[in-house]
């Protein structure tokens, strides 16, 4: 499991790095490999936060990573904003996020009327200054699915980036 998770984490901050192409404000000088591109960030990437999957039955997919697979999973939290009650399943430094819909309109709804066994919906990476980073990724022209951070599951701030901009992965960026 940690190798998945290692080479989910690799591809995305290569996702992320071959969209970052324009110098931004400076704090720390960094060359892109891919563009020879030298630039001045403001915000870094950190680790994965955690990998989300959809559920049709969150008590039965809790029980599998509890019960059978041993893990720490944590209760049901309702998260009405975000149309979802999920729960997390503990691995090392990064989680599994199950996500049930929260509703008929909830954004993961119409994930699971096309994925009725649910699947894999998105990924989670942390940064150190959301603003600067939505500031560079609206340079960069990488889509933000909302107009303002909102407050994710963990408290914090977050924001998901547009799949079709992302190499076909939803991406949520949480700050850090």
């Amino acid at each position: 499991m940690f190798y998945f998770l290692r080479h989910i984490q690799r591809s995305a901050v290569r996702i992320l790095n071959s969209h970052t192409v324009e110098p931004v404000k400076c704090l720390q000088q960094v060359k892109h490999v891919h563009t020879g591109h030298s630039c001045m960030k403001t915000w870094n990437l950190g680790k994965l936060n955690h990998v989300a999957l959809v559920t049709p039955d969150l008590d039965k997919s809790a029980s599998l990573y509890r019960d059978v697979l041993k893990g720490k999973v944590s209760s049901k939290q309702a998260l009405p904003e975000h149309g979802v009650t999920v729960v997390f399943v503990q691995l090392g430094e990064a989680k599994i996020e199950l996500l049930q819909p929260l509703g008929e309109n909830s954004p993961v709804q119409s994930f699971l009327n096309k994925n009725k066994s649910g699947g894999m919906h998105h990924i989670c990476i942390e940064v150190d200054d959301i603003q600067e980073a939505i500031k560079d990724f609206k340079k960069n022209k990488i889509r933000i699915l909302s107009e303002e951070p909102k407050i994710g599951a963990h408290g914090k701030p977050v924001v998901f980036l547009h799949p079709k901009d992302c190499d076909g992965v939803l991406i949520e960026i949480e700050q850090a």
